[in-house]
């Protein structure tokens, strides 16, 4: 199993690929004149369903010290904050744009990895990470009149995101090599659960899921549920690669969403047009392709 790791890795950017055009779909079809932490509380109790399952696989989840069981758990409040944040980035601004900042998230790792784990960085890696900034914020400027070239608050949302989302990752692979890895997920998972009870208790929040449960019971139940089953493959496999391959190598693997995004958009925006509204005008597939390139090259000498 070990020697798949590479495929464990790739789940991740293909499947959140998909899911963040779920997510823009859903955020602008049902979320758009309410608050996206709203959003999360379907992310937050997904994995609650799981919990009796890896309880009968691993009957041991309660045998771990109680300060390892608050880190597992923090780790999963954690990845939480860090889905807040990209949501916020996401309600104002379009897929492609939002994705490629996912890539300060391996720098992010290195440093990380580095200082708790020990991994060094190759003088190959490091040029691969600045080609990976050098491409998110590529794609982050705009060209057209009367706009801020440079979007700071899209920017400071984004690059905490990476580094809350690192340090998740960084909890998360210290244990599950240390403990297993389902009992690992299971406290993650009880820590996302945690999040979205303390969102239920702002009676604003909670106010605003009932409504909208009521109104779209059917389209948000399918459709979300569909989406948070994506993504939770997604995480599941990522976190798994994490068990046989450096963090750092296996966030630079992670980074590649950018480019399946990027893909993805452009087929919807031609095809499926209700579905995403990426903007397909010369100038702008020649920025995010050179992007995407330069994400690309940085991800290749990453993990050459």
């Amino acid at each position: 199993m070990a020697e798949s790791w590479v495929a464990f890795a790739f789940t991740g950017p293909v499947l959140w690929a998909v899911s963040v055009h779920l997510d823009k779909y859903l955020v602008d079809r049902f979320f758009k004149g309410s608050s996206v932490t709203v959003m999360l509380l379907f992310t937050a109790f997904i994995g609650v369903l799981l919990l009796p399952f890896i309880w009968w696989f691993e009957p041991d989840v309660t045998s771990l010290p109680p300060a390892s069981v608050a880190l597992i758990i923090l780790s999963g409040i954690f990845y939480m904050t860090a889905l807040l944040l990209y949501l916020q980035a996401l309600q104002n601004e379009e897929a492609s744009v939002v994705a490629p900042y996912f890539q300060a998230g391996p720098l992010f790792g290195y440093g990380l990895a580095y200082l708790v784990l020990g991994e060094t960085l190759t003088q190959r890696q490091l040029l691969g990470g600045i080609l990976i900034v050098i491409g998110a914020l590529t794609v982050s400027i705009k060209f057209k009149a009367g706009t801020r070239p440079f979007k700071a608050k899209l920017v400071a949302l984004m690059l905490t995101c990476g580094f809350i989302m690192a340090l998740s990752g960084l909890i998360f692979k210290i244990f599950a090599i240390e403990v297993r890895f389902w009992i690992t997920t299971f406290w993650v998972f009880v820590g996302e659960a945690i999040f979205g009870c303390a969102l239920l208790s702002i009676p604003s929040y909670r106010a605003q899921f009932l409504k909208m449960l009521r109104a779209n019971t059917a389209a948000l139940v399918s459709i979300n549920g569909a989406n948070e089953l994506i993504n939770l493959s997604g995480s599941l496999g990522n976190r798994y690669a994490l068990m046989f391959a450096p963090l750092s190598l296996v966030q630079a693997i992670g980074s590649t969403t950018t480019l399946f995004v990027f893909a993805i958009g452009v087929v919807l925006s031609l095809f499926l047009p209700r579905f995403s509204r990426e903007t397909l005008s010369a100038r702008d597939l020649a920025q995010k392709g050179t992007a995407a390139a330069l994400v690309a090259a940085g991800v290749a000498l990453i993990t050459r």
